[in-house]
């Protein structure tokens, strides 16, 4: 018995190429680009930090993909190509907010002490460096945290309805509503808020309570729109066996859907606590502004941060250092309120869940 060997073609995929790029080639290749770059513009013109990082970012991206594409293949220089792609927007992207950080930083230091902290502006006039924020703060947590307990509640109770229970014309109307009111520019919060009062009260009434109205309606969607997301990414399959344990369906949501998405939650609250904190149109026309401390939420003005940023600003000398501080303080109570909400998330999510 014969046998016939069969010949074996072997194929090469050239769309991998046969080389491996080491691992300094990325930075190398940045390096030259950036180098590259530098050198052009010195000898035409006179270099800037921005243009050479963003023509040199522009030309790596190129660069990068030509020698993958040479060296590696077609999918391993696509892959580079897409990795470049993103990081650049990554970068962009952190432009700027660390930009931002940085001058708030460098001008808000000038009066940041604790003394800023823990005096107003009681008696303080013209070019007087004392006086500090400590009316603006407490009328901030006043307004804010008013604005919190009317809006947190109310959004949640709107998104479990939407998720769990809504069905139907309402439902849909209820979704379009949200969407209309994520859109509505401050200013028309506020002025909601003083025609609302004023037929209520009177024209000449204004509170943090006012203030707190006007920053629930730009709070409440944002609430209503991450807490319905968080909610619909809870999988159906533990709502299921709840049910099939007999669990009723309203401690299902407490106990299931509620513990399960509450890290969600936690940061969408912070999110559109965040969104209201630093707004100024609307207490501009609600709450206003005074130099001394308010603890009354229900009766007469009340300095809040951005307001007191806003007028300090305004006023010049001095004035535009103290706005820095106010805006610096503003940025740390966000930073604060946020680790708050990362330990509630952390404390309060299922084990296993981080």
């Amino acid at each position: 018995m014969t046998t016939t060997a069969t010949p074996t073609t072997t194929t090469t995929d050239l769309s991998t190429g046969a080389g491996k790029l080491p691992g300094w080639t990325p930075w190398a290749v940045l390096a030259g680009s950036l180098g590259l770059v530098y050198a052009l513009m010195l000898a035409f013109g006179r270099p800037t930090v921005a243009a050479v990082l963003f023509l040199g970012g522009v030309l790596y991206i190129v660069a990068s993909w030509v020698v993958a594409r040479f060296v590696e293949g077609e999918r391993p220089a696509k892959d580079r190509l897409a990795t470049s792609l993103v990081t650049a927007a990554f970068l962009l992207a952190m432009v700027p907010l660390v930009s931002l950080v940085w001058i708030v930083l460098k001008n808000g230091l000038a009066l940041f002490s604790w003394d800023f902290l823990t005096t107003d502006m009681t008696g303080i006039f013209g070019d007087m460096t004392e006086g500090g924020v400590l009316h603006a703060i407490i009328g901030t947590l006043w307004v804010t945290g008013i604005a919190s307990v009317i809006s947190i509640p109310l959004g949640i109770f709107t998104a479990i309805y939407l998720v769990e229970y809504g069905r139907g014309r309402l439902a849909r109307a209820i979704t379009v509503l949200v969407d209309v009111m994520t859109g509505i520019p401050s200013i028309v919060a506020g002025l909601f808020a003083f025609a609302l009062f004023t037929i209520l009260v009177g024209p000449a009434y204004r509170s943090a309570l006012m203030g707190a109205v006007s920053l629930a309606v730009l709070m409440t969607p944002v609430v209503v729109r991450s807490v319905e997301e968080m909610l619909r990414l809870v999988p159906n399959e533990l709502r299921e066996a709840a049910y099939a344990l007999g669990v009723p369906k309203w401690l299902t949501v407490i106990k299931v859907v509620l513990r399960t998405a509450v890290a969600g939650i936690t940061t969408g609250v912070m999110i559109a606590i965040a969104r209201v904190i630093g707004e100024t149109a609307p207490l501009l026309m609600t709450v206003g502004i005074i130099a001394n401390i308010n603890n009354n939420p229900f009766e007469g003005r009340m300095a809040t941060l951005p307001v007191f940023a806003y007028r300090q600003f305004a006023q010049g000398g001095v004035g535009i250092e103290r706005s820095w501080a106010a805006a610096l303080t503003l940025v740390a109570i966000v930073m604060l309120l946020n680790l708050a909400a990362r330990l509630v998330s952390r404390f309060f999510s299922p084990k296993g869940a981080h």
